[in-house]
Order: C-alpha cells, then sequence, then structure tokens
C-alpha cells in the first residue's frame, strides 16, 4: 500500500471527537473538507486521520502539499506527482490524471486549498466524476463549494474541563524550556490564562511556548494580556482570525529587528528551505551570512519557523504575516531577484554535476525544488529573458527525467519566444524542447526541432551545443526505425568535435549511448557490446547513473538476443536499481519489460508474467503502451509467448493480474528479487 503522508514530528493533542466524525465522515461521502480558521490545526488533524484510515484503502494514501504554489499553474502537476502519474503522452493534463485515477481505490488528501479554491473545486469536480473509488479529504479555510462536499469544522482546542489546549502549552514548552513545570505554583494559572486568552488556537499557544525559553510563564501571560485585553462577553471576543494575528504580531515584537528582517525576506520562497538557501537569499544590508544563521536559529526557537533535520519550513498563517512586512519594507522585487538569482545558481551546479558522483543527489533536489523553480522561472521570464532561456535549458533534462514533460515544454517554449535569438542558451533551450517532445511521440516536431538545434549549434561552434544536437537527431531517428542514419549522425560528431570538457562529457556520453543502441538494432551484437562495456566503464569512473542504467538496459538486450538468459537478467536488475535511484518512472517501465523477457527466457513463465504485470502498472504511469525503438516490440511478442508456453495461459494470466494488481514499489522489489531499494 503506498503512501506518502508527511511524518509527525511533534506530539499530537486531543482531537478525539473530531477525529471520529472525520472516520465516519471519509467512510460515508467522497469528499470532505475540513475548514477552520488559519492556525487552527486543520493540516495535523488530517495527517492523523489519514494515516488512521490508509488500511481502508486498496491503494494507500497520497498527500498533496498545495501551499507552495503560488498560482493555480502548477495544481494538476503536484496533484500527479502526489498519486505517481509521470504522463509522457501529448494529452491534455487533466484528461492523463483521470485517465490514472479512473480505476484506483484510493484516499487524496489535498492540504492548503484556499488559495486555490475555484481551481481546486473544479479539479475535483473532473476527477470525483470519473474515478469512483476515489476519496478525496481536503483542508481549507473556507469551503470548496462542491456539491456532495461535507463540512467538518476544526474548532480550537478546549481551554477549560479536560483543556486540551493547555496539554499542548505544556507538551511545546518541554521543548522550548526543558524542566519548566507548568504545575508549579504561579504558573498554572498564568499557564491557563495564556491558553484562555489565545482562545485554544494551536499555532498561537506553539508561538507563546516559544517565548518560555527566556521569559516566565507568568510574564509572557501578563504580555499577552496587554495585547489581547478584550471584552469577557463572548458575544464581543475577537474573532478567531484577528486573535491569530494579533498573537502573530505579539510574536514578531518579540523577534530582535534582524530577525524580523529575516522573517519576511523567508516569505519569497516557496517551500521547505536549506540554511544555504536562506543565506544566499536573505543576507543583503544589515543581515550578514552569519546573522542569517543567528537569525534563522532565533525564528525557530520561537517556533516562527520549524526545523526537520537540516530542512526548514513556515506555515502559511507565519508566511503570509512576513509578507505583508516585506511588502511594507519595500522589497518585494529585490527578495523576488535574489530568489531567481539562487535557483538559477541552483540549475547551473546541477548541470554542472550532471556527470559527477552526486548526480542522484542533484537529480533529487531539482524534483524537490519544483515549485522555488517554477517561481524563479516566471519572475526571470518577466525581467530577465536571457537569463530564463539559461535557466530553462539547464533544469530541462532533469525536468524531462522527473516526468514534468508538460512544464518543460511550456516553459522551454516561452523562454525561446522571449528570449534572444541565438547563442548557445537558446541552443540548449532548443534541444530540451526536442527532447521533450521526442519524449511524449511527436516525432515530426522531434525531427524538426532537431535540425533547428543542428544548425543553431553549428553557429554557436560550442562542442556541448553539436554534442546536444546529435544526440536528440540520433535518438530521434532511432524511435522512428532509422538506426543507420543514427549511427551515421553520432559518429561523425564524435569524431570531429574536440576532446571532453568535465561540462561536455554528459552531451559525449549520451552520443556514445547512442552509438551502443543502434548497433544493438543493426545487429551487429559483438561491436554494441564492446562499445557498451567501454561505455559502462567510463560512466562508473565517473559514478554516473542515468547513462549507466541505460548501458545496463542496452547490455541486457545485448545478452537475450546471443542467448545468454541469466546475463541478461543480471543486467536487467542492474538497470532497474539505477533508474529506481532516479525515481525515472520510464526507464523502469522499460527494464522490467527486458527483465521479464529475461525470466521467461530462464524458462520461468509465472515469474516473468508477474513482472510483464509490474511492467504495466509503470507504463500507465508514463501513459503510454509499450514503448522503445521499434525492434523491442517483435522480441516482447516472443518472450510473452514463451512465457505462456512455459506455464499456460490460465496461469500466466493469473500471474500477470497479480503483477499489475501490485504497487509499484512493491511490484518492483519483488522483481528485484526482494532487494534493498536505496
Amino acid at each position: 500500500m503506498a503512501s506518502n503522508i508527511p511524518e509527525e514530528t511533534t506530539s499530537f493533542v486531543g482531537r478525539k471527537a473530531e477525529l471520529a466524525r472525520l472516520e465516519h465522515s471519509l467512510a460515508a461521502h467522497r469528499l470532505t473538507t475540513l475548514t477552520g480558521t488559519g492556525g487552527v490545526g486543520k493540516t495535523r488533524l488530517a495527517v492523523r486521520a489519514a494515516r488512521h484510515a490508509a488500511t481502508g484503502h486498496r491503494d494507500g494514501v497520497r498527500w498533496a502539499d498545495l501551499s507552495p504554489l503560488h498560482d493555480d499553474g502548477l495544481l494538476i502537476a503536484t496533484v500527479s506527482d502526489a498519486v505517481g502519474l509521470c504522463d509522457h503522452t501529448l494529452r491534455m493534463p487533466i484528461d492523463a490524471l483521470c485517465e490514472w485515477l479512473v480505476d484506483k481505490e484510493l484516499l487524496l488528501v489535498l492540504d492548503s486549498c484556499e488559495h486555490l479554491r475555484s481551481a481546486c473545486a473544479h479539479l475535483l469536480g473532473e476527477i470525483l466524476t470519473t474515478s469512483p473509488g476515489l476519496t478525496v479529504l481536503a483542508t481549507s479555510r473556507q469551503p470548496l463549494g462542491i456539491k456532495g462536499e461535507q463540512l467538518v469544522e476544526v474548532e480550537p482546542l478546549p481551554v477549560e474541563g479536560v483543556a486540551d489546549a493547555l496539554t499542548l502549552l505544556r507538551d511545546r514548552a518541554a521543548a522550548a524550556a526543558p524542566g519548566l513545570a507548568l504545575d508549579a505554583p504561579g504558573n498554572a494559572e498564568a499557564a491557563a490564562d495564556i491558553c484562555r486568552r489565545l482562545e485554544g488556537i494551536p499555532l498561537a499557544i506553539e508561538l507563546a511556548a516559544g517565548a518560555l525559553g527566556r521569559d516566565t510563564v507568568e510574564q509572557v501571560a501578563v504580555r499577552i494580556g496587554s495585547r489581547f485585553d478584550v471584552p469577557t462577553d463572548e458575544s464581543l471576543r475577537l474573532p478567531r482570525h484577528r486573535t491569530l494575528r494579533t498573537a502573530i504580531g505579539w510574536s514578531h515584537e518579540l523577534c530582535t529587528p534582524l530577525e524580523r528582517l529575516l522573517w519576511a525576506r523567508l516569505t519569497v520562497l516557496r517551500g521547505d528551505f536549506d540554511e544555504a538557501a536562506a543565506r544566499e537569499i536573505c543576507a543583503e544590508g544589515p543581515l550578514t551570512e552569519d546573522g542569517v544563521t543567528e537569525a534563522l536559529n532565533g525564528l525557530v526557537a520561537k517556533s516562527v519557523v520549524g526545523r526537520d533535520g537540516v530542512r526548514h519550513r513556515m506555515l502559511d498563517t507565519i508566511r503570509e504575516y512576513g509578507r505583508m512586512w516585506l511588502a511594507e519594507l519595500g522589497e518585494e522585487g529585490a527578495a523576488a531577484d535574489r530568489h531567481a538569482a539562487c535557483f538559477l545558481g541552483l540549475a547551473r551546479r546541477a548541470h554542472a554535476g550532471w556527470t559527477g558522483d552526486e548526480q542522484i543527489t542533484w537529480y533529487h533536489r531539482i524534483a524537490e525544488s519544483h515549485a522555488d523553480l517554477c517561481a524563479a522561472l516566471d519572475h526571470l521570464l518577466a525581467h530577465d529573458t536571457g537569463a530564463a532561456q539559461e535557466m530553462a535549458g539547464r533544469i530541462g533534462f532533469f525536468w524531462c527525467c522527473c516526468g514534468h514533460l508538460p512544464q518543460t515544454r511550456e516553459y522551454a517554449q516561452r523562454a525561446l519566444d522571449a528570449g534572444p535569438a541565438e547563442g548557445p542558451h537558446r541552443t540548449r533551450a532548443l534541444w530540451v524542447l526536442g527532447i521533450t517532445v521526442m519524449l511524449q511521440g511527436d516525432y515530426p516536431a522531434a525531427r524538426r526541432l532537431g535540425r533547428e538545434c543542428t544548425r543553431a549549434a553549428a553557429r554557436d561552434g560550442t562542442d556541448e551545443g553539436i554534442l546536444a544536437a546529435a544526440y536528440l537527431c540520433g535518438l530521434t531517428h532511432l524511435m522512428t526505425g532509422r538506426p543507420e542514419a543514427s549511427l551515421r549522425q553520432v559518429d561523425r560528431v564524435l569524431r570531429t568535435t574536440g576532446t571532453a570538457t568535465p561540462l561536455e562529457t554528459a552531451y559525449r556520453l549520451r552520443c556514445h549511448l547512442i552509438t551502443v543502441f543502434a548497433l544493438t538494432s543493426l545487429g551487429r551484437l559483438d561491436e554494441a557490446e564492446a562499445a557498451a562495456l567501454s561505455l559502462r566503464a567510463a560512466c562508473e569512473a565517473q559514478d554516473e547513473c542515468w547513462t549507466r542504467s541505460y548501458v545496463d538496459y542496452q547490455l541486457a538486450l545485448i545478452a537475450l538476443l546471443q542467448g545468454d538468459a541469466d546475463t541478461s537478467a543480471a543486467h536487467a536488475r542492474s538497470m532497474l536499481a539505477g533508474k529506481h535511484r532516479l525515481r525515472d518512472s520510464f526507464g523502469i517501465a522499460l527494464g522490467l519489460d527486458i527483465l521479464a523477457a529475461a525470466i521467461a527466457a530462464q524458462g520461468a513463465g509465472a515469474r516473468a508474467a508477474r513482472v510483464y504485470g509490474t511492467g504495466q502498472v509503470y507504463w500507465r504511469m508514463v501513459g503510454h503502451p509499450q514503448r522503445g525503438t521499434p525492434e523491442l516490440g517483435p522480441l516482447r511478442e516472443a518472450c510473452e509467448r514463451q512465457a505462456r508456453a512455459a506455464v499456460g495461459d490460465a496461469a500466466y494470466q493469473r500471474a500477470f493480474e497479480r503483477g499489475r494488481a501490485d504497487n509499484a514499489e512493491a511490484g518492483l522489489a519483488a522483481a528485484l528479487q526482494g532487494e534493498l531499494l536505496t
């Protein structure tokens, strides 16, 4: 059962009645929305409820955090990522998502919908109509307004009777001020007064607990009392959102001037961040890089910023307050400039490090920074089109491998339309666009872009551009059944370009990979094997994973064509382990096909059928029927017939359906014979 529910890093307090209502609502209704003011605990309640409900859904729980999205442009992509869809087709993203979910029985959680209410309502209207097994839990400050929506209001924690609010204060105070006894004489009454003044709003209480590391309980209570001096008549009490805003404002006043400045500047970041990003984006003027570190630690101590390992995060309500102050300071434009520069720098370093021993790390950093990279690209497209063109070209191949093909195509085209008419950055963006449309199966467009990229690279005169264009053209030739043309193209370029520099090595390796593919397609297996082994050694020397995985795939295919099923299976498993490290669903789908063929050739028909079934799960993820170079079709069919003959049609079909019923991770682990995947 696949789930990606966020981990709970602090204690969960109370909410028994709400959990019971929510459990009933999720069982009886297809859409439940948790509503309530900011900071009241909707996300924490959703996390706990989703974990309780996970066993009741065959396909588990998938969590989509919408808080990093600055508009609805990435909504479908974010939900698609959450549910495991990496569509490689030319379909509209909403159509691909509906088709992927049509037979799923899962709980989808959309967290923080309030700023995208209309878009979320439209999306849910589509997927709930087409996916009868889907249940949705949303969190939003306001209802989404969809027919059939069941609302569960999240109230503040009780401050009287069971006094869950006091329990929360006690738990959080233990972290902020170890050894502080809230039940001690003089403290108990002050602690209860804090909870009453803050009306049981969890975030407000956590902010107050953060102050207990510096002040006594009575001092905090007095200070809160002076800010929250309101009538005692319940009808005249402050609305809860004003109570929270006042609590955040009080916490803001407790910060040092540099902590307040950092708070404001951090709001330009869309998602989680590390200290290095905070230093790069926020250090300016009176706030030095070392000052950022000190101020960040202060904000963590005051519960303004959360810390989980080396990552940091701001809650939406905290971020909104800081964004207001950023505008008051007149720093919005400067902060956006520094943010864009930071993520352009990330794109440059990742591009340069593609063939190094940190390739996997860079790959994952690009994937995890998707919302910030998109925000940076949007800013650059409006303010520095040359930099936008460079950025789109440097991150585009990463995005293609991550499965973000629609966004890659859109941003590459926008950068080409807006940016300079020539130069290496434009050539690289053309290459990215060509690779994208080729992966989507738009071969006429890929051929056209390949020719355009070749001409542009010739004008630039750089080896990188020439090799990149050759790779695009060679791969397009392979996919359209022209291996001889592919071999001629890359052979000529490899002979005429100079000695590779570290940056150019990535493009040179890819061209050598095309050579291996073309020789295999032409039946020149001994040459193909020699070229593949040489290329694999070059990849191993650099700890390069992406190219090496496809070399393993070709070695598996070559061994199978040579009649060596055992060697083929070993290479296929090596390929799959590499593609799993890269989270490359398309590569995994290809690898499962060749592994199934090798297992069939070993005579294990039922095992082959199960692996074929798991392969279908991954092919559905990318939205294609089985793909690859044209010669693979007959080989797949022959191996499938062999597997069927070994066990009979009925047994084959049972094993195939078992593989298709597995979730992707479990099926892949079974195909790898239970090997630990890292």
